[in-house]
């Protein structure tokens, strides 16, 4: 409950079937509205993560700080910079978050944008996955990413949506302007609400049989064709 008061990110908590009493309807209380889902569990499985006593609850924290893009945004003008975000609308699969963060730092994305509810928990795997690229990215939460798309555009950053339902490709925007790219969950894209706004939906080419990429091999490909725009100082139209 103190790491909560404290603003700890809550990675994943599991609780003790069953259990009863005021301070656990208030710690149940504080999870909900923290949008903190717990996982049920028999007394054996809480013992063998931890020998200490553990009162019927074991949660692990995240020990990466989060950041919010109003205040990252304008410090990247300030500082002379071209804005190079990252949204992940829903991703969910770990491994996918980790290797998308590694290539998104080697790319120099400034940050990686995700929602609050609905994302891949940064755990001890991603951290992995990503070969420690997360310390070094700047990682935002925010409420609503339709909101987010909005406020960026505003401030003059143009929002790239990669979808297969594009008529774009990925070769035919600029990059190298301040952008935003949005790479969608790996079963349904990218949300009606995110696609509607951005300014404009891109595509990579597929020539082979297979339909469709995987999301972080995806994202590579795009964030790499940014990079090249970037150094070349044009897009290939």
């Amino acid at each position: 409950m103190e790491a909560l008061e404290a603003g700890k990110t809550i990675d994943k908590i599991f609780l003790q079937n069953g259990l009863q009493g005021q301070i656990y309807a208030e710690l149940k209380t504080m999870l909900a509205k923290n949008n903190i889902r717990a996982n049920y569990v028999p007394v054996e499985k809480l013992n063998r993560f931890t020998r200490k006593n553990h009162q019927g609850v074991v949660a692990f924290i995240s020990d990466v700080p989060f950041e919010k893009i109003e205040d990252i945004l304008p410090q990247l003008f300030e500082e002379g910079k071209t804005p190079f975000l990252l949204i992940l609308d829903r991703l969910t699969d770990v491994r996918n978050f980790g290797a998308i963060c590694r290539t998104a730092e080697c790319a120099g994305v400034h940050a990686v944008i995700l929602p609050e509810k609905g994302a891949a928990p940064i755990n001890s795997d991603a951290i992995k996955t990503s070969a420690g690229a997360i310390y070094n990215l700047k990682i935002c939460k925010e409420k609503n990413l339709a909101h987010t798309v909005d406020f960026l555009q505003q401030s003059g950053v143009k929002v790239f949506a990669a979808t297969e339902k594009a008529q774009k490709l990925i070769y035919e925007v600029d990059f190298a302007e301040p952008c935003a790219l949005v790479m969608g969950n790996e079963e349904t894209g990218i949300s009606k609400e995110v696609l509607h706004h951005a300014d404009d939906k891109i595509k990579l080419p597929i020539t082979g049989k297979t339909q469709s990429l995987n999301v972080s091999v995806a994202c590579g490909a795009i964030l790499y064709e940014a990079v090249r725009q970037k150094l070349s100082g044009n897009a290939m139209h």
